[in-house]
């Protein structure tokens, strides 16, 4: 399964809320979470590797990152 949180716009913590909501939801998969400040990818990705995900891949598209979480 894979699934999208777009958190652009919200500030801390609702990234990191929507995302392990989305972890607990899916249980493993692929999560692509899209963030556009330095902390939010920074607590999303700590968030991650705490839930025992890896982050495959953070890519910044210029106005924020795009991170890839997988389990």
């Amino acid at each position: 399964m894979s699934a999208v949180v777009d958190a652009r716009g919200l500030s801390c913590p609702q990234p990191v809320m929507m995302t392990l909501n989305r972890i607990e939801a899916l249980g493993k998969g692929v999560i692509e979470v899209l963030v556009d400040t330095d902390t939010s990818m920074e607590n999303v990705a700590r968030l991650a590797k705490n839930k025992g995900w890896s982050v495959k891949e953070i890519q910044d598209e210029g106005t924020g990152y795009k991170l890839v979480l997988e389990k």
